[in-house]
């Protein structure tokens, strides 16, 4: 696991991990994934380890996926299709951990992020926190973010946000079922964790389990079913003319060409 852009640490039960890769606001690039990936298996192996913090260093939970290397790919290379597969393991993880994740943000959550977001079991979200599906503006779509997104909205708000691109308030995101708890000070994030993880710490790590088990059931049952689809997905448009025009237009800080 690379210090450089994602820290473990393990204090009274809970394992806290930050991403900190504030150079390119936390993207999703292959060695965070992978980071990533091994610091949720090493808290799910641990002992010690009743409940599991992901947070993040900067003004920015996550960007989506790292651009500058996605759109350098050439068409049909298998990079693409493997880093679909990658996250898509990532995400799998979070959901079948055997210990419940708490999402703490006080930052922008981008594309990708969004799914990271939605494999959490409970969400903590500071006034600083805008979440916004972004991926049909460089035209793509949430293809395999939508395996722990989509359950956690409502077909309207999936449609609403997922085609428009907008961006929407940690009270927005509570008010629609996507934030747990909308913490109006920042200065009082850290409080309203603890106090979540204070109530979960109460519990046995059996009992919690074996409820987030109850709980992602069905989740991973479609996850699982749907998995290849999207991936195929992300892969195709990854490659498609249209979104490197949006990826390059987005890095070169310009309209791309059907903006109006």
């Amino acid at each position: 696991m690379s210090e450089e852009l994602v820290h473990y640490e393990v204090a009274d039960g809970i394992a806290t991990i930050t991403l900190d890769s504030p150079h390119n606001r936390n993207a999703l690039s292959d060695p965070l994934v992978e980071s990533l990936n091994s610091a949720l298996q090493q808290a799910d192996s641990a002992v010690d380890v009743r409940v599991v913090v992901l947070t993040h260093s900067g003004g920015t939970f996550c960007a989506g996926a790292d651009l500058s290397s996605a759109s350098s790919l050439p068409p049909g290379a298998d990079p693409v299709t493997a880093r679909g597969q990658a996250l898509a393991d990532l995400l799998r993880a979070m959901l079948s951990l055997g210990k419940p994740i708490v999402g703490r943000l006080d930052g922008h959550v981008r594309a990708g992020g969004m799914g990271l977001v939605g494999a959490c079991d409970i969400v903590v979200a500071g006034p600083r926190t805008t979440f916004a599906l972004t991926e049909a503006r460089l035209g793509l779509a949430p293809s395999v973010i939508s395996l722990t997104v989509l359950p956690r909205l409502t077909s309207r708000d999936a449609a609403d946000l997922a085609l428009t691109g907008r961006v929407l308030t940690a009270l927005e995101g509570a008010e629609r079922g996507w934030v747990t708890h909308a913490v109006p000070d920042s200065a009082d994030v850290d409080g309203a964790t603890r106090g979540v993880l204070t109530d979960l710490l109460k519990c046995s790590p059996q009992g919690l389990a074996e409820t987030k088990l109850l709980l992602n059931r069905s989740l991973l049952q479609r996850f699982d079913a749907n998995r290849e689809i999207v991936v195929e997905q992300s892969a195709r448009l990854f490659a498609s003319e249209e979104a490197r025009e949006g990826m390059a237009a987005f890095l070169e800080k310009r309209p791309p060409r059907w903006a109006r």
